[in-house]
């Protein structure tokens, strides 16, 4: 049973959880630090550099001066953009507290979950014209400054996020989560070409690297990975991982941070239910993630390293540090990262066994079986093709025969027309003739009554006289 067999993919609930200790799940991507410590442990780094740079290493004062004013420049157009991004923290009128203040959030209070078009409604009515316009500024500033670098444009947006949320701070923390994911929608949406697989960034070398690696793996079969997979019973077509790996795929078309995670949770409770069926055991996290392997190589997602460094630059970091859609993103972080570092010892290969198998040396005997199977299937393939084609070729000469027996029809049928058409005239002009006949012998016996009677007449009146003169 696959279950007595060594596993070569082993993490713990506690390895996935941030380095910080602050309960929040880690990923690779951040050095196993949740985003929000990644951020805080970045920063200082970056500010305790310019703090503590030395005035003079033996370069010229002049150019020392140059680099501090060069910094201060820096620093100076950076604020700037901040400011165009969400304004100066101007109060709001008396009127816009009182009254249009109140109603706007009352009417984000009664926003019911995942309702983006009622969002949008709320947005342009005239109590949130502030947060509408703000949002407008928002993202034609990033449109105008898209070729800065990704990650200032990443620290922007998350801070915009976090500005955003103070408007609604006396809100229940669900239901502020609930507006941000529609505010993150919107944004992301608009900005998704000019941010995602940005030029300032290595991610499409990433991505090309990656797919090189995953395709390099193919020959990998659910024994090696100790996945729970009916492979001696289940045919080619038959993966029930299927609809995970179609899932994943489907991240791409995606254009916001939470719809890329929602195919990422959505092939995960895919993964769940086909290890139910696959398996009379509870799936256990190590099942759930050597099955996630097996997912990912199988379906090489396109742009898979640009799609996850969109959601962790940009997504809302609520989503990915906690949560079921948190614990889901960081596995595929772990896998991914188990790929990448992928060798014969995690798959019970020796060295030389694995060599063979990235080289095409050598093949899986259930690979073999499933070649053969491919290659049986393919031949009744073409041998079914081969009885199409006679029967349509059977059935284009049934045609032309059915096509010649109608035209014979209607030449008969032409033919017996014209014949009872004939006939008919013929019976017509015998009918014409006898009407003609008969009305001459009524004609000539009319005639012969009236010579017979003035012979009549006479003898009828001499015989009269005779007999009073007896």
């Amino acid at each position: 049973m696959w279950t007595e067999k060594q596993r070569g993919l082993r993490v713990s609930q506690e390895e996935l959880l941030c380095k910080n200790a602050c309960g929040y799940y880690g990923n690779p991507a951040w050095k196993g630090f949740c985003s929000k410590c990644w951020r805080e442990r970045s920063r200082p780094t970056g500010s305790q550099r310019q703090e503590t740079r030395p005035s003079s290493d033996g370069a010229p004062p002049t150019f020392s001066k140059f680099e501090e004013k060069k910094n201060i420049e820096k620093g100076r157009r950076i604020s700037t953009v901040r400011k165009l991004f969400w304004g100066s923290a101007s109060p709001l009128k008396p009127q816009e507290t009182s009254e249009s203040h109140t109603k706007m959030l009352k009417a984000y209070e009664n926003l019911e979950p995942g309702d983006f078009t009622g969002f949008l409604k709320i947005l342009r009515s005239p109590s949130s014209q502030r947060l509408q316009s703000r949002c407008i500024a928002f993202l034609n500033t990033m449109e105008a400054y898209h070729d800065l670098p990704i990650q200032k444009q990443s620290d922007f947006v998350q801070e915009f996020y976090q500005s955003f949320a103070e408007y609604f701070r006396s809100f229940p923390e669900a239901q502020v989560t609930r507006i941000m994911e529609h505010v993150e929608k919107l944004m992301m949406t608009r900005l998704h070409k000019w941010v995602f697989c940005h030029d300032s960034c290595d991610d499409e070398q990433k991505d090309l690297a990656l797919q090189r690696r995953i395709r390099s793996l193919n020959w990998v079969t659910p024994q090696m990975l100790s996945v729970p997979f009916p492979d001696e019973n289940t045919p080619v077509m038959g993966d029930p991982f299927m609809p995970a790996i179609t899932a994943i795929i489907e991240m791409d078309a995606k254009r916001a941070p939470q719809d890329k995670l929602a195919c990422v949770s959505k092939c995960s409770q895919h993964i769940f239910e086909a290890l139910s069926t696959s398996n009379n055991e509870p799936a256990n996290a190590d099942d759930f993630l050597t099955s996630l392997v097996y997912v990912v190589l199988k379906a090489n997602p396109p742009r898979l390293h640009s799609n996850m460094q969109y959601m962790i630059r940009f997504g809302l970091p609520h989503s990915l540090m906690a949560g079921e859609s948190g614990y889901y993103f960081t596995n595929l972080s772990c896998a991914v990262a188990f790929i990448e570092k992928l060798d014969g010892s995690a798959l019970n290969l020796s060295p030389e066994e694995f060599e063979g198998y990235m080289r095409g040396q050598r093949a899986p005997a259930a690979l073999t079986k499933r070649h053969h199977m491919a290659s049986d299937t393919q031949k009744l393939l073409e041998e079914l093709q081969g009885r199409q084609q006679k029967l349509h070729q059977g059935v284009d000469a049934l045609t032309m025969q059915l096509q010649k027996w109608v035209q014979v029809v209607h030449s008969q049928l032409d033919e017996a027309t014209s014949q009872f058409d004939k006939v008919q005239k013929e019976i017509t002009a015998q009918a014409e003739a006898s009407q003609v006949m008969s009305s001459l012998a009524q004609d000539g016996s009319q005639e012969k009554v009236k010579e017979q009677q003035p012979v009549l007449l006479p003898n009828d009146d001499c015989e009269a006289p005779k007999e009073t003169a007896c």
